[in-house]
């Protein structure tokens, strides 16, 4: 903990501005107070996006774009998270199924028939890097989604449509341009159906939900700075169900990169069938986590049964904590989203309690350095020149 926070009440400064101002120094609360303006923004820069019917990447090779029979979202991290918001909002509505991949090679189904969304922030993550050249290799429908990097000089050299996206922020606040830069590709093959009207409701709840969140309004009448309270000392544990389960992990990889602290997921109705046994373990173990269970209005029976039950009968006695996300709004999107950004503060707020600046991620740049001398980049470069050959 910085030295000049002892002695201090822990409640009371999540009520003093300047004071979190000092801890949060690279201003990620300033970043997330942009959220619903970014997500405008977004929207705004990705209109005009247009898909070329085929594009020829070497004499041998011309990818050929039209309806997929199936989408497929490579990321990593932050530049991951919004794809699994994507295919967790349109699961329903979409006639074909969309994965999101997290490695450094495709399915094995992946083909010409096949859309690849390969979407790295920074445009260096060479997980994804890896997985673009497979794509083209494969002569997969191929559109890259980056702010920079050697994505963008990757797809600008092999000819590939590119949603370029504003950089010079973490990766994980980019969450709202990614998202939003998969709805204009989907919206541009003419693939999705018109999702204006609930686009609309969520930005309209993010803006309302910020006004109840941000740091001038008072813990007394703050729930992300009560769930922030609630989870100090503790593991957060985030259950979700159904459709957000992408935001369960949204809030854990939050509070892992903003407040520097383990955290866990956990879904309704699997849980039941295998994580409850270990809640009748040692009351010194289960005591370290503080649960956080996802709430919707609109839950099924069987779901909200389970919930209450499980929290009754298990959490109530065996966690440190039990606190619950109520979602805001009509629409899926604004559901998920405006979960989600009370998710985002409370990151930002538990990080402020432990005296750490939330932005730098040290141990992930650390671990970088580590892994430099496998020369991963060398070798993707090597196999797009082959690429380029043809």
């Amino acid at each position: 903990m910085n030295s000049f926070l002892e002695g201090i009440d822990m409640s009371a400064l999540l009520d003093d501005v300047e004071r979190m101002k000092r801890i949060d120094r690279d201003g990620m609360y300033a970043i997330l107070a942009k959220l619903p303006e970014h997500c405008e923004e977004a929207i705004d820069e990705a209109k005009d996006l247009r898909i070329p019917r085929r594009v020829r990447v070497s004499d041998h090779k011309v990818l050929r774009y039209g309806a997929p029979k199936q989408i497929v979202i490579v990321g990593m991290g932050g530049s991951a998270i919004g794809g699994s918001l994507f295919k967790d909002w349109l699961r329903a509505s979409l006639p074909i199924p969309v994965e999101v991949c997290r490695g450094y090679t495709l399915p094995a189904y992946a083909d010409e028939e096949t859309l690849v969304l390969a979407t790295s922030y920074s445009g260096n993550t060479e997980e994804t890097l890896s997985c673009l050249l497979e794509a083209v290799e494969r002569q997969c429908m191929v559109v890259g989604i980056t702010s920079n990097g050697v994505l963008q000089e990757f797809g600008e050299k092999l000819g590939l449509p590119l949603v370029i996206i504003p950089g010079g922020n973490p990766p994980r606040s980019a969450v709202p341009y990614i998202f939003f830069s998969l709805v204009a590709v989907l919206d541009a093959l003419e693939i999705l159906p018109s999702m204006v009207g609930e686009i609309e409701e969520a930005i309209a709840v993010l803006k309302k939900v910020r006004e109840e969140i941000k740091p001038e309004r008072p813990l007394s009448d703050n729930l992300a700075k009560k769930i922030a309270i609630g989870l100090q000392g503790s593991i957060p544990l985030i259950f979700g169900f159904g459709f957000y389960e992408s935001v369960a992990l949204r809030m854990k990889t939050q509070f892992n990169e903003n407040s520097k602290t383990p955290a866990v997921i956990e879904l309704f109705p699997e849980l039941r069938h295998n994580t409850v046994v270990g809640w009748a373990g040692p009351r010194n173990l289960t005591k370290k986590f503080g649960v956080l269970l996802i709430r919707d209005r609109e839950e099924p029976p069987e779901i909200r049964k389970m919930i209450e039950v499980t929290k009754e009968q298990i959490f109530n006695d065996g966690a440190a904590t039990v606190l619950e996300i109520w979602t805001r709004g009509h629409g899926k999107l604004a559901r998920m989203l405006s979960t989600l950004y009370v998710g985002d503060f409370a990151s930002v707020y538990l990080g402020i309690l432990y005296g750490v600046n939330p932005t730098p991620t040290k141990n992930i740049d650390e671990l970088k350095k580590h892994l430099t001398s496998c020369d991963t980049m060398g070798v993707l470069r090597k196999k797009f020149a082959r690429l380029l050959e043809g």
